[in-house]
This record gives C-alpha cells, structure tokens and sequence, in this order.
C-alpha cells in the first residue's frame, strides 16, 4: 500500500512538468523504464556520460547505468532512499530545482573543491547513501566560516593589565 506522501510526490512531480523532463532525458537516452518503489520510475541503462554519477533524479525518475535490479537490491537501499529524496525535492520545487540544484552545487564547490560536500540538497537526501564525503573547508572558508577561538574579554585590549 503506497504511503501517501508517495502520492502525493508523484502527483506533485507529474504535474510540475519534472517526471516528464526525467522521461525525456531517459528517452533521448534510449533508456528502458521500469518500476521502482514508492511510486518512482527507474531508467536503467542510461548511456550518456554526463552525469558521471551512477544514478541521477530527474522528477520521480531515478536514472541509471545500471539495471532496476541492481538499484533494488537491499544492498542498496541506502541510494534507493537518497534518489528517493531528491524526487521529493522535486515535488517540492519543481523546475526551480534545478537553478537551486546547481547553485548549491557552485556552493558547494567553492567550498570544498566538491560539487557535493556541502550542496544542501546531498546533505538533506544523505551525503554517503549518495556517494559522497564529508569534506573540510578551503582555508579560505574556513577562516570566514569559523569563529575564532575566545581570547579573555574582548572588552580589554591585548596587553592591558588584568582587574584580577
């Protein structure tokens, strides 16, 4: 018995246009669609080389180089539920996603140096179920983004006698 947010998620996704995106992406990819869980669709045998990612959500479209069978095996489940998420995203967003999508990528690149690190989209369907790490700052943000270490009363300037 579907769950209803799969319902609605669905719903959401084929009336906001962005299923029928991932069914042309996964047309022009001459890819073969079968069903998934929850209510997705799963391209399997993708053949384009961009994205570089094994799997990729367009709406409720989970798309693949690899078969239905392997996206479905319990081993895993983990990226079954983070693609799942994104199509959730979708349905939340729309085509607004994707400026959205890229931007946090653009974020997250500066960053970190990867497209996934910090995109707030990767981290809310789940870094590692994605495939991706948890990386530190760039220097550069790491200094902007980490306050420093407290240093006495900032009342008082260094080298001032201490009331104590």
């Amino acid at each position: 018995m579907p769950r209803p947010w799969h319902v609605a998620r669905t719903v959401l996704t084929a009336v906001n246009g962005t299923t029928a995106a991932g069914l042309l992406v996964a047309l022009a990819s001459r890819a073969r669609l079968r069903r998934g869980r929850d209510g997705v669709l799963i391209a399997e045998g993708y053949r384009y080389r961009m994205p570089p990612a094994t799997c990729c959500t367009v709406g409720s479209v989970i798309i693949t180089r690899r078969t239905a069978t392997w996206l479905l095996d319990d081993a895993r489940a983990e990226l079954f539920a983070h693609e799942s998420r994104h199509a959730s995203q979708y349905a939340v967003l729309g085509p607004l996603f994707w400026p959205a999508y890229w931007l946090s990528c653009g974020w997250s690149y500066a960053l970190t140096g990867s497209y996934g690190a910090r995109n707030p989209f990767e981290r809310h369907a789940g870094l590692a179920a994605g495939g991706y790490r948890e990386l530190p700052l760039r220097p550069w943000a790491a200094r902007l983004f980490t306050a420093p270490a407290a240093t006495g009363s900032p009342c008082r300037p260094a080298g001032s006698p201490s009331a104590d």
